[in-house]
């Protein structure tokens, strides 16, 4: 059996990441999905897949639950979820503290970074992500 390994990501909240509302604009989100989901992949890839390839965001779906403020800490829990060819499913929960602000579901299309074609990821690097228990 697999279990996928969850990442931590800690975001860092800008002055110009407020709106006129006084919280955290909602596209600020995504710049934070796509930090978070890089970031998992450059931890947990080998140095050689890192260099090798490069990720698109094709679909994101974003579930708000509460605002962010300048002042806050939070953190991103990234899991990815399935491969599939050369397409990567994730889900990203964006928490201050206990509280979940965002649910994000997302794909990614995997390029190769030389070609800038999509890429499958092989097996022996998807099990970075996946180790057997």
């Amino acid at each position: 059996m697999t279990t996928p390994l969850p990442h931590l990501h800690t975001i860092d909240i800008k002055a110009g990441d407020i709106d006129f509302m006084g919280h955290v604009n909602n596209a600020n989100y995504l710049t934070w999905v796509q930090e978070a989901v890089l970031s998992h992949w450059n931890k947990l890839a080998p140095p050689e897949a890192a260099a090798k390839y490069l990720w698109v965001a094709v679909t994101h779906e974003i579930t708000y639950r509460k605002p962010a403020f300048l002042d806050d800490e939070l953190i991103a829990n990234v899991v990815l979820e399935k491969v599939k060819g050369a397409r990567s499913f994730y889900e990203t929960v964006i928490k201050r503290g206990e509280e979940v602000l965002a649910e994000v579901r997302s794909s990614w299309c995997c390029i190769d970074a030389e070609t800038m074609q999509p890429a499958r990821i092989a097996k022996d690097v998807q099990e970075y992500f996946f180790p057997k228990v």
